[in-house]
């Protein structure tokens, strides 16, 4: 299965804690951006895929039309069927109740979209601008139009931050009745404005202890709503899991158009340049995209393999990878195995290796261990 991610790198404004490639919104420059996109997708090998997944940035900042045009394009040049998922990240504010109707007639059949919290305090405390009254209308408008699967991004960690106030946003989640959710806890990116707070006030931030009681809470209260939580940081209701997401965490092919993608192909993992001008020029004149190139091999790519399948709910199947490695996984990592075991962190399922749910706030330093040993 191949998955398709386009980048669509501009914002309506910069949210302080995102160290994405991504821009504020100029026209002139957005209309070169996307004829320099077309031209890297005509240039590339026709095939077939299974999903599209348009990311950002914002990619809502783009007028419907650009987008259904872009999408036919993908679709014809990557026979991408009705069936298929086809996704887009977009920003409350800027819909238009027209939007996801155009949006579900191009085959756009899920929406992701960037709430971050309910609570006003919050919403400005990270910079957002839209209103909680916004996501549900907008959430309103998908259900009106058809669209297969709604999401919505929710973060926990957030300076100020109370269980109370994180529970509140769970709740109105919970209460749109959307098909997923996505919590992620808040990281400090190096070079973004959150940086330099934390460096001047780290008390304003959420401990470890704080960050972990969120956590808990999410997984909680989702689980108790009906959702699966079948990945570290997302959970659906039955039949809505993101296909798209799911062939990253397979270790699966997938190809990134756009500035700062990423493509992984036969072990091949490759990232474009994350500088807009040296982008737009190269893939507008058909040259080659500078970026950088990393040959997965051996150990190393079974160990992120390893790394990427903890995450989720499946766990390490480990039949699967020593037929698709060569590698029996419990033999060659029993000394890691076998530690994390014993601590309560992983189990046996079967033919299968998982994170405990106590695991999964560890996750980090679990799966880490796997990539790291030798």
């Amino acid at each position: 299965m191949l998955g398709i991610y386009v980048h669509l790198p501009f914002c309506p404004y910069i949210c302080p804690y995102c160290d994405f490639a991504k821009w504020p919104m100029q026209r002139t420059r957005a209309s070169r951006y996307l004829e320099a996109l077309r031209a890297e997708i005509a240039a590339a090998p026709a095939e077939a895929a299974a999903t599209l997944f348009y990311g950002g940035g914002t990619p809502n900042a783009y007028a419907c039309n650009e987008i259904v045009s872009l999408t036919h394009l993908l679709r014809e040049r990557y026979a991408l069927s009705g069936e298929c998922e086809i996704s887009i990240e977009v920003n409350p504010e800027l819909v238009r109740e027209t939007d996801f109707p155009a949006y579900a007639a191009a085959g756009i059949n899920r929406v992701s979209i960037g709430v971050q919290s309910f609570v006003p305090q919050e919403i400005a405390t990270l910079g957002r601008k839209h209103t909680p009254g916004e996501v549900e209308r907008v959430v309103a408008f998908a259900r009106a139009a058809g669209v297969r699967s709604i999401s919505l991004d929710l973060m926990f960690a957030v300076p100020g931050q109370t269980v109370r106030s994180w529970e509140r946003s769970l709740a109105s989640a919970l209460d749109l009745g959307v098909d997923h959710v996505s919590t992620y806890g808040l990281t400090i990116e190096a070079g973004t404005p959150y940086e330099r707070w934390y460096e001047r006030e780290p008390r304003a931030f959420a401990d470890d202890s704080l960050e972990a009681e969120l956590y808990a809470a999410a997984i909680d209260r989702l689980e108790r709503g009906g959702y699966e939580h079948y990945e570290i940081s997302n959970f659906a209701r039955p039949g809505h899991r993101c296909a798209h997401n799911e062939n990253y965490w397979r270790n699966g092919a997938y190809r990134g158009f756009g500035v700062g993608a990423a493509s992984y192909r036969r072990g091949e993992r490759s990232v474009h340049t994350r500088d807009l001008e040296t982008y737009v020029a190269a893939a507008g004149s058909g040259a080659a995209i500078p970026g950088e190139v990393e040959r997965l091999t051996g150990i190393k790519a079974v160990g992120e393999a390893i790394m990427i399948a903890l995450r989720t709910a499946q766990g390490v199947a480990l039949e699967e990878f020593k037929e698709r490695y060569g590698i029996d996984v419990a033999e060659r990592y029993a000394p890691v195995v076998e530690r994390y075991q014993s601590d309560g962190l992983l189990e046996r399922k079967g033919d299968r290796i998982v994170l405990t749910k106590r695991g999964r706030f560890l996750a980090n330093d679990v799966c880490g261990a796997f990539v790291t040993f030798e």
